[in-house]
């Protein structure tokens, strides 16, 4: 993946724009309003389209084809995180001026994750192509147990990552800001945010093991997952506050991403024998989020939201 020509230059713009983006667009503590979320929702896209474009116009319109596939399919499996970003802060009582700054360093984290885990799972592939049958499997069984489970919500108070801090350092009480580590009498002290970052870190990761093997569907170049993978978590952040007050309403979408899953897995499969051209991965992946989401609007109900307070 280092060895294509384009992976060094996009990430240096990545870094230029995350950069950007917190210390001059979201300077200071300050609520993301939903017209700046917008905005921002509108502007990812409209740079990953843009991408896409060059990728078209250079590495030609197969290329091109295959990272709008990938960009796509990671985009709304990402949307589940979003499900997860509302219970975690509401659990934690997350103030909604430190939210934008945690998930941040969390995309941070996440582009580096996703990086060591795309290169493992290239190399992998490429020695061990029988691997692609086992991940196909996986998909299908996961968009299975997605169409059937009952709900989002994890239990917080069992997560081991909590418990793993609890046991191995000190937790202030209160929020200290956006810091994430404080020094209380001398003593080094884990903040409530610092918590909350790991968490969704270990979050990320656990729906990366979905997503990623999703990409491989559609493509192998591995900067094309790498980039694509990308592009979709940069605009998870600003899609987040757009629709945080509103995603319970999308009571049917996890079916259509049951249907993602499980359509790709399928794909991944039969490719020996069958190979699905990318323009109907496109069109089924976006029949099947569009009709989830337009079923929602139109016959859902909107569920009474329940938090809890957590004492750490």
């Amino acid at each position: 993946m280092t060895h294509d020509l384009w992976f060094w230059p996009f990430n240096a713009v990545v870094l230029i724009l995350l950069l950007l983006d917190l210390f001059v667009f979201h300077r200071g503590e300050r609520r993301v309003s939903v017209r700046s979320a917008a905005l921002s929702t509108v502007g990812w896209m409209s740079l990953s389209l843009g991408f896409a474009a060059a990728v078209w116009f250079f590495k030609g319109h197969h290329i091109g084809m295959e990272f709008l596939a990938g960009y796509l399919i990671e985009y709304s499996l990402s949307v589940d995180n979003l499900f997860i970003f509302v219970m975690i802060f509401s659990y934690f009582k997350v103030d909604e001026r430190h939210q934008h700054r945690v998930l941040f360093w969390g995309v941070l984290g996440a582009i580096i994750m996703r990086a060591v885990m795309i290169a493992v799972g290239v190399r992998l592939v490429t020695r061990f192509e029988w691997l692609l049958y086992v991940f196909g499997a996986f998909l299908v069984v996961t968009g299975f147990r997605m169409a059937f489970k009952s709900e989002h919500d994890v239990n917080l108070e069992k997560n081991l990552i909590l418990r793993l801090c609890r046991r191995f350092f000190r937790i202030s009480e209160d929020y200290h800001g956006t810091h994430l580590v404080v020094r209380r009498n001398g003593v080094l002290m884990l903040t409530p945010l610092m918590v909350v970052l790991l968490i969704i870190e270990t979050m990320d990761l656990v729906f990366a093991v979905d997503s990623i093997p999703a990409v491989f569907a559609v493509t192998r170049e591995p900067f094309i997952v790498y980039s694509s993978n990308i592009c979709a978590i940069l605009g998870l952040r600003s899609m987040y506050f757009l629709l945080a007050h509103v995603v319970d309403k999308f009571v049917y979408l996890k079916y259509g991403l049951a249907g993602v899953l499980s359509f790709i897995g399928v794909k991944m499969l039969i490719g020996h024998y069958y190979h699905v051209p990318i323009a109907l991965s496109l069109g089924v992946v976006a029949f099947l989020l569009g009709s989830s989401i337009v079923a929602s609007l139109l016959f859902g109900k909107n569920p009474k939201q329940t938090g809890g307070a957590l004492t750490l």
